[in-house]
């Protein structure tokens, strides 16, 4: 891999470490320190999501006029002064307002870090995304890992390891990726007659990634609703942070495994609808769920799935991208995923507040359902497009 991709590794793992530190326990912490329902708890992580969707929008643009390197900056100064926000004032209100801009900042540096890694290794193809996706993963088990033991004894100890990580992550992306070129975001004019076939790339993108978000909205519940299920089951903090230490360190460990079966999978269509009918089988174990092995079982299967859906997406979306268009197409990839999150907690809070767990498991089988036939058909229109083309 050229190192260029090495410094954003190595910049995802620090970014994503901090993070993890307090969004696996965001939920528990305003409803059980701060006092809050779980709907309101579901309006908060929305609200920090819904800020998340427009700093992913507002970053894959910023790509596209003025580099990564620029983009990137930004959103970390936005975050760390966030975070230095929070670190002071973590009661209510000011919780909401801290974590929102956090998410705003978050937002912008994602789109850049990816549109980058298609950028500097080309030929590398889905495997640039994967090691992103891993870095993002180990980052997640380090920081999960850390989070649960360290909330044991304060939050506030979570607050301020999360802005360190922030500042580390921010040097690395001041000293580091200046130097990382990526080519000229500039694209000629269109042939006349192609125009109709860069909107149906548009479309087919969106199509895709309306499934994407849905199997977020059932994923999310894992840091959300299922998070607090397990603590009416006095499953403790320490081993609902090891599921996520489990999660990461799957993804990381389990690559030769994964690369082997992706091998054998004819198309990335056929991968992702693979993963997510792995998706429904672990909500389907988790469930029925009482015991902490049962929950285990239940986040091993969810990783597997995973592994095969969430590389796939923006690999695709790097393959339907004009040029020039690198940064907007993973920016609606990334805001697509964090509308997931943002619905996620709000839907799921308010189903368990009323019905409880049963419905809410119900609706996340069926949403993935949907998810299977966007993925199944988000390039008909698409084909039939390129097909009329290539008659005239």
């Amino acid at each position: 891999m050229p190192r260029a991709l090495w410094l954003l590794i190595i910049g995802m793992v620090v970014n994503v470490t901090g993070s993890s530190f307090l969004w696996p326990l965001n939920t528990i912490y305003i409803h059980d320190h701060l006092g809050k329902s779980l709907s309101i708890a579901g309006i908060v992580l929305m609200l920090n999501s819904g800020a998340s969707v427009i700093g992913n929008l507002f970053g894959g643009i910023l790509f596209d006029k003025i580099g990564g390197y620029k983009s990137i900056l930004l959103g970390a100064g936005i975050s760390l002064l966030s975070l230095i926000g929070l670190t002071f004032w973590n009661g209510w209100p000011t919780y909401v307002v801290f974590l929102t801009v956090v998410g705003f900042g978050a937002g912008i540096i994602f789109p850049s870090m990816y549109a980058m890694a298609g950028s500097v290794w080309k030929e590398g193809g889905r495997k640039s995304f994967n090691a992103l996706y891993v870095s993002q993963n180990l980052g997640v088990a380090i920081g999960a890992a850390l989070g649960g033991f360290v909330a044991s004894f304060s939050f506030q100890l979570i607050f301020i390891a999360n802005m360190i990580m922030y500042i580390v992550f921010l040097f690395i992306a001041f000293f580091g990726y200046k130097g990382i070129q990526v080519e000229s975001g500039t694209q000629a004019a269109p042939k006349k007659g192609l125009v109709v076939k860069d909107h149906s790339k548009l479309y087919a993108l969106l199509i895709l990634c309306l499934g994407y978000s849905l199997c977020w909205v059932g994923y999310v519940q894992w840091q959300t609703t299922i998070a607090s299920f397990t603590q009416e089951l006095n499953i403790s903090l320490r081993q609902y942070s090891l599921l996520w230490t489990i999660n990461g360190a799957l993804i990381v460990l389990g690559q030769p495994v994964v690369n082997l079966l992706v091998r054998r999978i004819k198309s990335l269509k056929m991968q992702i609808n693979l993963g997510i009918i792995i998706f429904i089988i672990s909500f389907g174990v988790v469930s029925v769920a009482h015991q902490f092995a049962a929950f285990l079982a239940g986040m091993i299967i969810l990783t597997i799935g995973e592994m095969l859906v969430w590389p796939a997406v923006p690999t695709i979306a790097n393959t339907l991208a004009p040029k020039g268009k690198e940064g907007f197409y993973q920016g609606i990839v990334n805001s697509m995923a964090t509308g997931g999150r943002m619905v996620g907690p709000l839907l799921g809070g308010i189903l368990v507040d009323i019905y409880g767990m049963p419905m809410l498991f119900s609706l996340i089988i069926g949403l993935l359902v949907i998810s299977i036939f966007t993925t199944l058909f988000y390039d008909k229109k698409m084909k039939k497009t390129e097909n009329i083309a290539q008659a005239s």
